[in-house]
């Protein structure tokens, strides 16, 4: 039985006609909390990219349910799934324009709106990790950057936040077991963002699409092989059933967060300490949301192998220098633009300060690894 992700883009009927109808509103009246009754609590209308019930629904829930304890129930968030209101390649404008209050997603999902979205998710890794590049969107200067992207660039009425430092993606699903170079060229292959234009430097030919897209592109023949997020939701999609092949480590998407936004007049208009509590829950959800990645990515894997008899092999080292090199050809064209290159250049001071103490500094994981469970690594 394939996943619901792959229906994830339909939503649910019920509520969309309900918030089509009545919620505009319940909206109004959150633009304008002071009018509450004492002790009426404030809803907020959040849509997210992901399908009810899936791991990434449950890590926004986490998010939700901490926004909701901490404001000791003053203010409560009604989480929507995938499609509820706004398609997910729509879902930034629906909350710009208020359709919706928030939204829980990833900027990888309005890299068409401006193209600038990758550098907050699905950019260079420039040889840190996840978690050291969410500490540049948080100390780095990256959160400047990136209000003024959205607030002054695109002139969007947007306020968000970022968490949940999401490890490296796999490379992806194929019919057989990637050894060179060579098998990835000419592949139709689905990813998001900057990403794409990587996969496209090493010889692909890469299609953007939604996640609740692939299963049926893959069954029209329109794509050949794909990668999606994790092991958790790739087990979620079904995407064993579709390609025998999992292929693990890729600089494609080598560091990615959750992003989460509220429209601004929305949450200006609520009282300064919820506005606190809606951006450190964000703090918050985002080691909830590391601890339950591991735990689950950890076992789908296994379960990826020893049920579903799936092969998983590590990508040759020939194809990460290529993914290199292509992404030096990416970052050379975005640096022709003011802004890309403000940015780059930013994540580029910080990345060769932060990565040099902690590669200098770290212990070598993969020996203490072999050296306690020797053999499993080889693949």
């Amino acid at each position: 039985m394939r996943s619901k992700l792959q229906n994830s883009n339909g939503g649910c009927a019920t509520r969309r006609l309900f918030l089509k109808g009545g919620a505009a509103a319940g909206v109004a009246a959150v633009a304008a909390p002071a009018g509450a009754q004492a002790g009426e609590p404030i809803t907020l209308t959040m849509q997210s990219l992901w399908a009810e019930g899936s791991l990434l629904q449950q890590m926004a829930r986490q998010y939700v349910d901490r926004v909701e304890k901490m404001s000791g129930g003053r203010l409560m968030i009604d989480l929507l799934p995938v499609g509820s209101v706004a398609e997910p390649f729509e879902i930034q404008e629906a909350c710009n324009s208020g359709k919706i209050d928030a939204a829980h997603l990833t900027s990888a999902y309005w890299f068409n709106t401006h193209s600038a979205a990758s550098l907050f998710g699905t950019g260079p890794s420039f040889g840190v990790d996840p978690s050291q590049l969410l500490a540049w969107v948080e100390v780095g200067g990256g959160k400047e950057l990136y209000r003024e992207l959205v607030q002054d660039v695109m002139g969007l009425n947007l306020v968000g936040f970022y968490c949940m430092p999401m490890p490296a993606q796999p490379l992806g699903w194929f019919s057989e077991r990637v050894t060179s170079l060579e098998q990835l060229q000419g592949l139709r292959y689905r990813t998001v963002g900057l990403a794409a234009d990587v996969m496209e430097g090493i010889g692909m030919h890469v299609s953007r699409m939604p996640g609740g897209q692939i299963i049926p592109a893959l069954d029209a023949g329109s794509i050949d092989a794909f990668e999606y997020n994790n092991p958790t939701s790739d087990l979620e999609l079904g995407a064993h059933e579709a390609r025998p092949v999992y292929m693990m480590s890729s600089f494609h998407q080598a560091g990615e967060f959750f992003e989460v936004i509220f429209n601004k007049d929305r949450f200006d208009a609520l009282p300064a300490d919820l506005q606190a509590i809606l951006q450190y829950s964000v703090e918050a959800a985002s080691q909830a949301n590391f601890s339950l990645a591991m735990d689950s990515y950890s076992r789908s894997l296994q379960a990826l192998i020893d049920e579903h008899g799936v092969e998983v092999y590590r990508t040759p080292q020939s194809i990460l220098e290529a993914q290199l090199d292509a992404w030096d050809k990416v970052i050379e064209r975005l640096s022709e633009d003011e802004f890309y290159r403000r940015v780059i250049d930013s994540q580029r001071e910080w990345a060769k300060r932060v990565g040099f103490y902690s590669l200098m500094n770290e212990t070598d994981n993969r020996l203490a690894y072999n050296h306690h469970y020797p053999g499993l690594l080889d693949r």
